[in-house]
């Protein structure tokens, strides 16, 4: 299995072996649980479900702890599926570590971006302002959005203000710099999605 759920720590920097300051992002990456495992003759796919941060069991409601009873004795925050063919030596109830992954291994990360709250078009969708000068009133209006008599309305999927962030996003081919494994953390090049502390999903890719 070369997937894993984490938490993201925050960012910082670290000096490469040709001396360069690399900026990266430190992940908690597991351990993870498997909680339940899913085949083709049972659920028509192939996939493992793998448990993230403790919980107590008497704090999960009764079909939850149900559930998870019949692969392990903890309760889990967190619970997600990742597709995988590689299920000849996994057990309910196994851990998986960081050790799935090795320094200069891809990754994908997946998580939840920031909320930002409702904004308009020039910090949404990145829109040119208007004139500045005294007079204007256009500095940060959206401009025309329609025709007159026809079709007499908006159309669909218009760049307008509105609700931002709060959205899955995937950042993709990012690059384990380093690993701490006496605290499961892997240092992951560049930046990814989400608030310090949110979940994140890291998958190993072999796209160059």
């Amino acid at each position: 299995m070369s997937a894993l759920l984490g938490k993201k720590i925050g960012m910082t920097n670290v000096f490469s072996s040709d001396g360069k300051l690399v900026p990266v992002t430190v992940v908690q990456a597991g351990p993870c649980v498997v909680t339940q495992i899913k085949t083709k003759e049972t659920d028509g796919y192939n996939a493992l479900q793998l448990g993230f941060d403790e919980k107590k069991v008497e704090k999960l409601n009764k079909p939850m702890a149900g559930h998870l009873k019949k692969a392990s004795d903890k309760g889990f925050c967190v619970l997600r599926e990742f597709r995988t063919n590689d299920l000849e030596d996994v057990k309910a109830g196994a851990t998986i570590g960081i050790d799935v992954f090795a320094v200069g291994d891809k990754v994908n990360i997946s998580g939840i971006s920031k909320g930002r709250g409702f904004q308009g078009t020039i910090k949404r969708h990145g829109f040119s302002r208007g004139p500045e000068t005294h007079g204007s009133r256009n500095h940060r209006k959206p401009g025309s959005i329609g025709n007159s008599a026809w079709p007499g309305r908006v159309f669909k999927g218009k760049k307008l203000p509105g609700h931002m962030g709060t959205n899955r996003e995937t950042v993709k081919n990012l690059t384990i710099v380093d690993i701490k494994h006496k605290d499961n953390l892997l240092l992951v090049k560049g930046a990814v999605p989400g608030f310090k502390t949110g979940i994140l999903e890291v998958q190993k890719t072999d796209k160059k």
